[in-house]
């Protein structure tokens, strides 16, 4: 395959006709994704009572090829009676991820017990007895509880409230392994977990960073503001190790012209080294400095740590810091004279900056940044974290997190009676040592792969393994199911977001909670998210309790208790009679005035360490344009010309320099693991000394190195080393 030199444009309208022949016919595609539904993938903020397609602003037609993916995979058939007969546990390991997500919808229970070979069918009477007096039988802390974004506020509050009323705090999302440095960056800078802005805001920027993403491919409805902004005179700045194509050009299918001539994206594209951006960020903002750029009144009247921070950027070396970024003075000088030129600057990242064990303080270079010349709490500006899946951020809002937030905590036990567990409870990571170490019997995943989203693989199937039992609520096959096999292993068929029987919510990226109405289930068997979680709850804590969890199955009843307990979420109760979807107050800041102690915002200082000798090249773990998270729905990646997943993707000099050839088989080795046969692939848009290989099938050669105070692992800087074969 050749890259495109676009992206979007005619072969997204084309790629859009085959999957409706998968859905069954471009109507039948065309009513599914037009229901009132947030959409399944990225939290940009689609559907709900505005209707498929219209982002928060009203825009129609929004679409995009993630969302018709996602739509369609949930449109598939069941998967045949005879499957779990046909195949074995080794054969289902042999499948690659797109075969096990296109094998078909789930609609039984499956059980596999440890010395078969087989899954089995079960009734959803045996599923529920097998996991309530599973859990009845061991104490609460020898639990855990992991959540994907995929789910609604109402179930992600609901399992939580079972976890802790049954014991124990080991709640925890899939955050941790993507943007929880995001959510404590901006926490320590701003007060506040999430985006600063609105996506109205994001549309009048004149200056737009983009920093460690690849939005085309992953979130490409944003490429409708990146294409505003440049329509109307404004820049985009994209800091990225890789040339991405997308990012050069993109055709919005959407807009005739944009469609027929294209969309100009980069104004300036910079490519430093894989960890390089503290360094960078930190060069960018001593120019600016030295240009007398800054706004010393805003710097004075609402920031902290003015004069530390000012004497930390004085006493750096510019030459310095752009040789550990591994960009050239002048690039930085341009960054700089093009933010000074802004008068509305939004800055967007991704997990290029959060997938690193500084991720917390790249966040916080960021902030500082934006705090310079005064681009926060004020409209048209302002911190834009671009968030993966489509209700990550409500999960966390209604309480999925180790520590409930105390606001939380009283009202549930003030106002309702509750008494719930004080235990430090565990992140991601820490449960999965704690199962490898044995102290842990028994988990539930709602939604997601843990296994596929796991640093060190091999570690991570050891360690789900040694658990006595682990259930999964999911739609389709994913290789944890293959892969991560307990003593018992549960696998409870679930609906999609637009087959709930009653309406449910989601928040957006930019804390907007959006209703979706749900509609017919398109198989017999699947069960809702809330009723198998309130079955659960009912037949472990029993009726007499202080939750009648029977009433707790219709998500209008959870979502009076959201109402009452969480901040911000007050008008939940009342969107089942007005349909007023909402932005939850207290986050977007149009005024310099944050919720820290003193209503300042806080400037990090930080120590800038210099490139370490390390392996042959650093690695960093991509997504493919064929693929959402862990889902892969094609083996090929059209923006980067590559056909197939077992590829390492290097730039032609390294190709030279280590004495390689293209398409040779190579092992690729870190102190993590080895992965052998993988076929090396010149990529002259890699920035030399860097390399791509694939997630989650590289996630082998990730180590379980984290962020301290994020616990996210680094699955953007990895070292590794290359022998022929």
């Amino acid at each position: 395959m050749q890259p495109v030199k676009s992206g979007g444009g005619w072969r997204a309208i084309a790629y859009t006709w085959k999957k409706s022949r998968e859905a069954g016919g471009l109507w039948k595609l065309w009513k599914a994704m037009r229901s009132k539904n947030a959409c399944k993938t990225c939290a940009l903020g689609m559907g709900g009572q505005k209707g498929g397609m219209v982002n928060e602003r009203g825009a129609f037609p929004e679409v995009c090829k993630k969302s018709l993916q996602a739509m369609v995979a949930d449109m598939q058939g069941a998967i045949p009676e005879r499957f779990f007969e046909t195949y074995s546990l080794p054969q289902l390991q042999a499948f690659s991820p797109r075969e096990l997500e296109t094998a078909g919808r789930l609609t039984q229970p499956l059980l596999y017990t440890r010395g078969d070979n087989y899954y089995r069918p079960i009734s959803w009477a045996e599923a529920l007895e097998r996991i309530t007096s599973r859990l009845k039988s061991i104490s609460a802390d020898e639990t855990f509880w992991y959540f994907s974004g995929r789910s609604s506020n109402e179930a992600g509050f609901l399992l939580q409230l079972f976890a802790r009323l049954y014991g124990t705090n080991n709640v925890n999302n899939c955050s941790y392994y993507c943007h929880q440095a995001s959510g404590v960056g901006l926490s320590s800078s701003f007060g506040t977990g999430t985006a600063t802005l609105t996506l109205e805001d994001a549309e009048h920027a004149d200056l737009v960073f983009l920093i460690g993403g690849n939005p085309a491919s992953n979130h490409p409805r944003l490429m409708s503001t990146l294409k505003h902004v440049r329509r109307r005179g404004g820049h985009v700045i994209v800091i990225n190790p890789v040339i991405e194509p997308g990012l050069v050009n993109f055709s919005v299918p959407s807009d005739p012209i944009s469609l027929l001539f294209g969309t100009k994206i980069a104004s300036l594209y910079v490519q430093p080294h894989i960890g390089g951006d503290l360094a960078l960020l930190t060069a960018v903002a001593r120019k600016v400095l030295d240009l007398g750029a800054h706004n010393e009144e805003f710097l004075t009247s609402h920031t902290d740590h003015w004069p530390e921070w000012k004497t930390h950027l004085e006493a750096q070396e510019l030459s310095k810091l752009c040789d550990i970024a591994g960009v050239e003075l002048d690039v930085v000088e341009r960054i700089a004279r093009l933010y000074a030129a802004s008068r509305n600057t939004v800055f967007g990242w991704t997990m290029g900056i959060t997938h690193h064990v500084n991720g917390v303080e790249n966040v916080e270079a960021i902030g500082n940044l934006a705090c310079l010349r005064g681009m926060v709490g004020r409209p048209h500006a302002g911190m834009m974290p671009i968030r993966g899946h489509s209700n990550i951020q409500g999960i966390g809002s209604v309480g999925v997190t180790p520590k409930l937030k105390d606001a939380i905590f009283e009202r549930l036990q003030s106002h309702y009676g509750l008494q719930l567990p004080t235990s430090t409870g565990l992140d991601t990571l820490a449960c999965m040592e704690q199962a490898h170490a044995g102290k842990l019997k028994f988990g539930l995943c709602l939604g997601g792969n843990l296994f596929g989203s796991n640093p060190d693989a091999t570690y991570a199937r050891e360690s789900l393994s040694r658990l006595e039992m682990l259930v999964t609520l999911s739609t389709t096959l994913n290789t944890g199911h293959a892969h991560s096999l307990a003593a018992e292993t549960l696998i409870l068929p679930v609906l999609a977001r637009d087959e709930e029987p009653h309406p449910t919510t989601q928040e957006s990226m930019f804390n907007y909670v959006r209703l979706s109405e749900g509609g017919p289930s398109r198989h017999i068997g699947p069960k809702s998210e809330i009723e198998v979680i309130s079955l659960m709850a009912s037949g472990v804590l029993g009726s007499s309790g202080p939750i009648d969890w029977e009433k707790m199955s219709q998500p209008s009843e959870i979502r009076q208790m959201i109402g009452r307990v969480v901040p911000g979420f007050e008008q939940i109760r009342m969107i089942d009679k007005t349909r007023q979807e909402f932005q939850i107050e207290g986050r977007t800041f149009h005024q310099p005035r944050f919720p820290t102690p003193n209503g300042k915002a806080q400037l990090r200082v930080h120590a800038i360490k210099s490139r370490p000798a390390r392996g042959q090249l650093q690695l960093m773990t991509v997504r493919s344009e064929g693929q959402f998270n862990t889902v892969v729905y094609e083996d090929y990646d059209l923006y980067r010309g590559v056909d197939r997943r077992d590829v390492i993707l290097l730039h032609p000099e390294d190709i030279t320099r280590l004495d390689l050839k293209p398409r040779q088989r190579v092992t690729v080795k870190s102190a993590a693991g080895t992965l052998p046969r993988i076929l090396v692939y010149p990529f002259p848009g890699i920035k030399p000394g860097n390399a791509l290989m694939y997630y989650p099938e590289a996630n082998v050669l990730v180590p379980r190195t984290i962020d301290p105070r994020s616990k996210t692992p680094t699955f953007k800087n990895v070292d590794i080393d290359i022998t022929p074969e």
